[in-house]
């Protein structure tokens, strides 16, 4: 149980850091596009209040760390945010512009990776050598490169699909956005089986070669 209050404690800035400027770049980057609807909803926004989810934020992460500290297995972090609305009908060139919108969200969380980096290595050149700190922006980088290769995996509802779609040619993005209603479930199985890491792997490794060089 030590275990697990330490690593919520470790992961739980590093966590709200991640989903809040994820959510927020989505809606920034639909506002300069000709979206507001995010402005108007008040979640362009750094206040991760406007962004938690209480269940998917909160309850589910707990709770799988406490199942996996209960059945012994490594403790594990799962969850999502309040997605930010975006209506792709406002933008204006809906199906390229959807592109810039979805990528926002991913490359904000690479930026935020190398921004834990930074931390760390300006840590270690002042001297200082806390346990907490180094391993708060361990987490960090690795909370935000998970992030980053989860969303970019190409399916919808998830940012890859989006942007898969936004790069197909039109007959071909619309038989995959029927796979939509059905995409989360997908996600889930894969990532159950396990199976879904190994799609990833290329792209979190891509993610860590770049955050070492700030290391």
């Amino acid at each position: 149980m030590n275990e697990i209050i330490q690593t919520i404690t470790i992961c739980a800035l590093p966590v709200i850091f991640a989903i809040t400027l994820h959510e927020a770049a989505h809606g920034y980057v639909a506002r300069l596009f000709g979206d507001p609807t995010a402005a108007l909803a008040g979640r362009v926004s750094l206040n991760p209040m406007k962004h938690i989810d209480p269940v998917g934020t909160l309850l589910v992460p707990i709770g799988t760390l406490i199942l996996a500290g209960v059945a012994g297995g490594a403790p594990i972090l799962f969850g999502w945010a309040k997605p930010v609305p975006v209506d792709f009908g406002r933008l204006r060139h809906p199906k390229k512009d959807m592109l810039w919108v979805a990528l926002a969200g991913p490359m904000a969380n690479l930026l935020m990776a190398i921004a834990w980096a930074i931390g760390q290595r300006v840590l270690f050149e002042l001297g200082n050598r806390d346990e907490f700190w180094f391993a708060m922006a361990l987490a960090g980088i690795k909370i935000n490169l998970v992030l980053m290769a989860l969303n970019l995996f190409p399916l919808p509802p998830l940012d890859g699909g989006r942007i898969l779609f936004s790069l197909l040619p039109d007959r071909l993005a619309w038989q995959l956005s029927r796979i939509e209603p059905y995409g989360m479930l997908i996600v889930i199985v894969l990532l159950a089986t396990g199976s879904l890491w190994v799609v990833l792997d290329p792209v979190l490794r891509l993610g860590e070669a770049v955050v070492r060089l700030f290391l």
